[in-house]
């Protein structure tokens, strides 16, 4: 890019990805593994710690109605996203000046 001859430029210093280098991707990792180790010592802990309870059948269709329920919200969601964005309800909205009017006639207001 030419700049018209001034060759100064101020330092620019990016906060971004590139600045934090290898030692945040690990950070990152290390915490996000550490967070999966947890998650699956408490659902072993859980899992393993209720001993044999009988679950009534009611809860079970609860569970069974919770679970099509959350899927059939999911499936008309996303073909309501699917439907707006091929009909083009997604696109930046556009003025549409009216054939009929005369530019001079505008009242500023």
């Amino acid at each position: 890019m030419d700049n018209g001859g001034n060759d100064q430029r101020p330092d620019i210093v990016s906060s971004g990805p590139a600045r934090s280098g290898l030692a945040g991707r690990w950070i990152v990792v290390t915490v996000l593994l550490l967070l999966l180790v947890a998650t699956a010592v408490l659902a072993y802990l859980g899992w393993t710690s209720a001993g044999n309870i009988e679950v009534p059948t009611s809860a079970y269709v609860a569970m069974a109605f919770g679970v099509i329920f959350s899927v059939v919200v999911g499936v008309g969601l996303m073909t309501l996203v699917f439907y707006s964005s091929r009909k083009g309800y997604d696109e930046p909205a556009v003025l549409v000046e009216d054939k009929d009017s005369d530019p001079d006639d505008t009242q500023n207001t």
